[in-house]
């Protein structure tokens, strides 16, 4: 929902005022002064810039409602604390879950590429890419999986066809 938003954010602000001042100029009376015309010009920019502060606020508002409605559902890390025993040991495990998932993650690729397992089956194989694609994926962002995911397709790629032209 928020990234709907956000896009209609990058379309209001991203300088559709001079766009649509462009679009318009070719339809200024010849009896229009220029002063007046620069007038216009900065009417409709202001108009334009206006409503686009108008979404920002909305999409700032949506995404703290959205947060909001958030901890509601799942709780927060005071809402932990609140539970004697259980709540801290809860916040530390919590905690643990990006070192534990990222380590374990390298110990097995570096199992996988050193040789030390042998060779996988299809499936463990399988499992081992949606794996490294998730926790890598968490670890770095979507935007460094986007980068790196061409590379991968052409690794299997490779892989796929040696094995073919193997069989």
């Amino acid at each position: 929902m928020s990234n709907i938003l956000t896009k209609a954010v990058d379309f209001f602000s991203g300088g559709l005022g001079s766009s649509v001042v462009q679009a318009v100029k070719d339809y200024y009376p010849p009896s229009m002064s220029e002063q007046e015309k620069a007038e216009l010009d900065l009417r409709i920019k202001t108009s334009v810039d206006e409503n686009a502060l108008k979404v920002q606020e909305l999409v700032i508002q949506e995404q703290t409602i959205f947060n909001n409605r958030i901890a509601e559902l799942e709780g927060t890390a005071k809402d932990l604390k609140a539970v004697p025993l259980l709540g801290p040991l809860m916040l530390f495990l919590r905690g643990c879950q990006r070192p534990i998932w990222g380590y374990a993650t390298l110990y097995m690729d570096f199992k996988v590429f050193s040789g030390s397992w042998g060779t996988l089956s299809e499936q463990q194989e399988g499992a081992l890419y949606i794996i490294n694609l998730l926790v890598l994926g968490f670890l770095f962002g979507e935007r460094a999986i986007k980068n790196v995911t061409p590379l991968i397709e052409r690794m299997i790629k490779a892989k796929t066809v040696k094995e073919r032209d193997n069989a």
